[in-house]
């Protein structure tokens, strides 16, 4: 096994026992994520999204496959299964995943989704119905920046 190929699957497992120190940890200080709903996410908020994710995602079931990793870039299947909070639906997200590498860690992870098909599935006939219009993925996106800056406030350290 290639090196990053065990970094992505040590990120994972991480996921998988919802431990975002562990996840942290396979992240360069400089990382950059972003997906459909969270877009170019820098650094520790980055890392804050996963750990609200992990705080929130009582029922998450994780489940990844097809990891692969050259010295620069990798990339992964992973499906994750939980109940959306905001709605109280069932949720299963089929992600595939790319990387870029830099000293031994993800400097560069991005997530591709069906935005729409999450949308039907995280917030029934509306998103179904509507799901694939600009402004209700906009509406998504924005949704789920505030509730990562509301984490981030509630849970960010007092300065001394």
């Amino acid at each position: 096994m290639h090196p990053n190929e065990a970094v992505i699957c040590a990120f994972y497992d991480s996921l998988t026992r919802r431990d975002a120190a562990g996840m942290a940890a396979c992240y360069h200080r400089d990382v950059v994520f972003s997906d459909p709903a969270f877009q170019n996410l820098q650094g520790d908020t980055a890392r804050a999204m996963w750990s609200m994710l992990c705080a929130r995602g009582h029922d998450l079931a994780i489940r990844y496959t097809n990891v692969q990793a050259d010295d620069r870039h990798g990339s992964a299947h992973w499906e994750a299964t939980y109940t959306f909070g905001q709605t109280g639906r069932q949720v299963l997200n089929i992600i595939e995943a790319t990387f870029e590498f830099e000293d031994g860690t993800i400097i560069r992870h991005t997530d591709r989704f069906n935005l729409w098909r999450w949308a039907g599935m995280a917030l029934g006939p509306q998103g179904r119905w509507l799901g694939w219009l600009p402004p209700m993925q906009a509406a998504i996106r924005k949704n789920a920046m505030k509730g990562l800056n509301a984490y981030i406030k509630k849970n960010a350290s007092p300065n001394p």
